[in-house]
């Protein structure tokens, strides 16, 4: 069995695909996913590890949720057409620029996007953790085949408490207890 290595604050980047103003009310549990996304980039910043954030055509779909965009001031949304993100160069740029060989992948559609940015990913030597309570589509059973289909091949999720423990390490410390007040 090829078991991966655990997350770590230095080689770890969260992609955030598409949580935009006119896509998102139509989101399966969209009270929870906005919960937990926002805890999970309170995390991600907390710990200093890079964000990646997309939009797919913000003329039709609008831009970033503003909770979101509140919390990454100094974050610019990379526009997209494609719905696999590694088919876009200026993502590709920004991601190969970071450093990082591990993804933390959250977004919606789950079945679109997050899904063939996944395998798009992987094809290229990322670790891949798509985080499945950030993870969206407008039908739950979409989201399933999604995740279903990425642990056949090899990907199985994660969530934002997980992701966010397993990069912090130990339950001692400062960190560990801004983290703990995060994700209660």
């Amino acid at each position: 069995m090829n078991i991966p290595e655990l997350l770590s604050i230095d080689s770890t980047i969260l992609i955030l695909i598409d949580y935009q103003e006119r896509l998102f009310p139509a989101m399966h549990d969209k009270g929870n996913l906005l919960s937990n996304v926002l805890k999970l980039v309170e995390g991600i910043r907390c710990l200093g590890i890079p964000i990646i954030l997309t939009e797919q055509y913000p003329k039709g779909l609008g831009t970033t949720l503003p909770e979101i965009k509140a919390m990454l001031p100094d974050v610019t949304a990379l526009e997209k057409i494609c719905f696999n993100c590694c088919d876009n160069e200026n993502f590709c740029t920004a991601l190969e620029h970071s450093g990082r060989h591990q993804v933390l992948l959250a977004g919606i559609e789950a079945h679109i996007c997050i899904y063939q940015t996944a395998i798009g990913l992987a094809r290229k030597g990322y670790q891949v953790n798509v985080v499945s309570d950030c993870t969206s589509s407008r039908d739950p059973d979409n989201k399933k085949a999604a995740i279903d289909r990425l642990i056949a091949y090899a990907m199985p999720p994660t969530t934002t408490e997980m992701a966010l423990f397993e990069l912090v390490k130990t339950g001692s410390g400062d960190i560990f207890k801004r983290i703990s007040s995060i994700v209660k």
